[in-house]
């Protein structure tokens, strides 16, 4: 027999830990946990869904913020979330989905002043939600806020320590009491509020200038309001009221008319040269950029449009609209008429004047498709157009409120100033206008009005001219004509009667003594 012993080959598994009892269980152990996330994996994730982010939460919205968006971790049953979210209070809206993404999209623009609550419970995830063949796991209860604005306008004091300057009302704090922006040296002629109503853009004069050689050496500035809008994402730094920023001075050009850009990035203001008077056209300002001229153009009155991207501007022959920007259209040329009065604020439409030989005055509707269409004829005058943000059930402009004058038929020439809404209805291709007094004024054509960005309300100013000339630094119309003293008004609108019976509108007589009033954003 031989010595040497057959060898065998060891198992693989010989020289492993298997022989102890811990190691033994646990390989047991992990069998066990293998087997239960497979039968997990089987049937689904059944801990409760749950919103993952709420664009609004804690947010402050403006007339410009449209929709919101709610994004799930998981998919959900969509009809159950469209069927148990609720606003409170309410605000008509759509739904749309994409993935686990659920978009809301106003109707109207959500009133100013008011805290939102959103709430979501009850709605189910997608998992066996399919033929509703199972139910699907209930979410986690979801609540979150956001808050609409504050309804804040300014306008320019006629009285005392107000006189001539820049005046801060919100409506929605509890002291509604005005808050001087400016100081006294400054004679402020004209104003626009940015689009985030944290700054104002206005032009002003020194007042020890303007007493002696009037407001034609007035400059731009900017001024804080103190309020802090946060829309959408990114925050601002937020700063007191009443700090000033010069930007634009006078020294070489005098700054007549301006207009600031939709997005609050331009600013466009007509400039005579002093040496020069033959030298005058509408100057640039652009963000951290040195003023230009815009080449080859001059006119009289513009209006930059809602894109912020091109101007309508008035020309002998009529309007044209020029590119502010490169990639803007080209200049086109609109001969047919001589003065354009509001726009829509998506840029779908604007409101037009055309004089005619008959001595009447027409008002036309032309939208970005360029279909034009006579909505008004008025032997009077057109003096303010806005376009009412609530749309119809089309998403289509449905309202305009306008400023109008009747001719009077006297002796002599008058006018009659009236407040009025236009509704617009398509009849086949042809949109019709129906007219609808809803205010008459006292007979005074220098009224300025302005429609709240939430379009709930007007506010409008009378004022009363002064029977003998003032001093160059007091107030002015925009005729030039002294101002003795102001009223400010503020009418609520309400939805007119169906039957077109006359909507019965009470307006309110605000506290204070100003003119040229205009809402913030």
């Amino acid at each position: 027999m031989s010595i040497f012993k057959k060898k065998i080959n060891p198992s693989p598994f010989a020289n492993l830990p298997f022989k102890q009892p811990i190691d033994r269980t646990a390989i047991f152990l992990m069998l066990v946990l293998s087997v239960l996330i497979g039968l997990l994996l089987l049937s689904g994730d059944r801990t409760a869904p749950r919103v993952r982010e709420f664009t609004w939460e804690n947010k402050q919205i403006g007339a410009e913020d449209t929709g919101f968006l709610l994004t799930f971790f998981r998919p959900m049953n969509q009809s159950t979330v469209e069927e148990n979210l609720k606003l409170e209070p309410p605000l008509p809206g759509k739904f749309s989905w994409a993935g686990r993404r659920m978009a809301y999209t106003l109707k109207d623009p959500a009133p100013y002043g008011v805290t939102y609550t959103v709430k979501l419970a009850g709605a189910t995830d997608k998992y066996f939600g399919e033929n509703n063949q199972k139910k699907g796991t209930p979410m986690q209860p979801f609540s979150s806020s956001f808050r609409s604005r504050d309804r804040a306008f300014a306008y320019i004091g006629v009285q005392g320590e107000t006189e001539s300057r820049l005046m801060l009302v919100n409506l929605t704090s509890s002291d509604s009491k005005p808050i001087p922006l400016t100081p006294k040296d400054l004679v402020v002629t004209d104003f626009k509020p940015y689009p985030d109503s944290d700054r104002i853009l206005f032009s002003a004069t020194d007042r020890s200038i303007a007493r002696t050689r009037g407001t034609l050496n007035q400059e731009l500035f900017t001024v804080t309001t103190g309020l802090n809008p946060q829309s959408g994402s990114g925050t601002q730094q937020k700063y007191p009221a009443g700090r000033i920023d010069k930007i634009l001075d006078s020294k070489d050009y005098q700054n007549l008319k301006f207009d600031l850009s939709a997005d609050g990035k331009i600013i466009v203001v007509q400039r005579v040269n002093r040496s020069n008077p033959g030298d005058f056209s509408p100057w640039i300002l652009e963000e951290k950029q040195a003023p230009k001229p815009l080449e080859n153009e001059q006119g009289g009155d513009f209006m930059i449009r809602p894109d912020s991207k091109s101007m309508v501007i008035s020309q002998k022959q009529g309007l044209a609209i020029v590119p502010l920007k490169p990639e803007a259209d080209p200049v086109e040329f609109l001969p047919k008429y001589e003065q354009v009065l509001g726009m829509a604020r998506d840029n779908s439409a604007a409101a037009y004047v055309k004089y005619n030989s008959d001595f009447t005055r027409s008002l036309f509707i032309l939208d970005n498709q360029g279909v034009e269409q006579e909505i008004l004829r008025i032997p009077g005058s057109i003096m303010a157009v806005y376009f009412d943000p609530r749309k119809n059930q089309d998403n289509q402009v449905q309202r305009l409120y306008c400023l109008l004058a009747q001719r009077l038929k006297t002796e002599s020439y008058k006018e009659q100033p009236f407040l009025a809404t236009i509704d617009l209805k398509k009849e086949g291709t042809r949109l019709v206008g129906t007219i609808k007094p809803l205010l008459i004024l006292p007979n005074q054509l220098d009224t300025q009005i302005s429609l709240s960005p939430d379009g709930l309300a007007l506010i409008f100013d009378q004022s009363v001219t002064a029977a003998t000339p003032s001093a160059a630094d007091r107030p002015r119309n925009s005729g030039g004509q002294s101002i003795a003293t102001s009223r400010l008004w503020l009418l609520p609108l309400v939805d007119l009667p169906a039957d077109g019976s006359p909507a019965k509108l009470q307006p309110e007589e605000l506290p204070f003594a100003g003119y040229h009033p205009r809402w913030l954003p």
